[in-house]
């Protein structure tokens, strides 16, 4: 048992060095068309090693989607947002997509990958979930009527509006550019729903 840590220590620095290998294949190749053999290669290790990490590419995937989102949760756990539930909803995905636009290209082949089916089902959604709950806070400036209901089902929503916008960007249908604003619109129209009347109308306004 003494040897756990030690272990457990090699494990976490292999699978860095796995993680940070894939992410140079796929700034290298955004098709991610990269075998394992040439990942194990990369990262410097053993053929077997990524298979034992991880099982497969799209798990792999998945690993470097959560770093993101705990990169991006980290930034809006650090940056003092400001307002109430609906503004700093907004911003945090200001700060989600300004993260993924500081490198577009692997970020996206990211995403793509993130989309293979796989056996086992990761939880991406519910860290992304997550995200939008520590934003939303306890839901004040929501309409009051609803804020109960807000609180307990807008964080998932807005983690599967901002990933169907997230997915269009991928496929090239938004541009880098026109990402920022259709991200905001799109979670500012999933907000409305909960928004008391005369902020609903702004809200809407806003989005189109």
């Amino acid at each position: 048992m003494a040897d756990a840590p030690r272990v457990q220590a090699r494990t976490l620095a292999s699978r860095a060095k796995v993680l940070a290998a894939a992410e140079r294949l796929m700034r290298a190749d955004p098709s991610s068309s990269f075998s394992m053999r040439e990942l194990a290669a990369e990262a410097g290790v053993s053929f077997a090693t990524p298979f034992n990490l991880f099982g497969s590419k799209a798990a792999i995937a998945h690993a470097l989607s959560v770093t993101r989102i705990e990169q991006m949760t980290e930034r809006v756990r650090d940056r003092p947002l400001g307002g109430d539930a609906i503004e700093r909803l907004l911003q945090a995905v200001a700060v989600a997509v300004g993260l993924l636009l500081e490198e577009p290209v692997l970020n996206r082949a990211m995403l793509a990958a993130l989309g293979g089916w796989t056996v086992e089902p990761g939880d991406v959604r519910a860290r992304s979930r997550a995200l939008w709950a520590l934003a939303l806070g306890d839901g004040e400036g929501l309409d009051p009527a609803l804020r109960t209901s807000a609180v307990e089902r807008l964080p998932d929503h807005v983690a599967l509006v901002f990933r169907g916008c997230l997915s269009f960007w991928v496929a090239g249908e938004i541009t880098d550019e026109a990402l920022p604003a259709e991200a905001n619109a799109a979670v500012a129209m999933a907000v409305a729903a909960f928004a008391a009347p005369d902020r609903r109308a702004t809200l809407l306004a806003t989005a189109r």
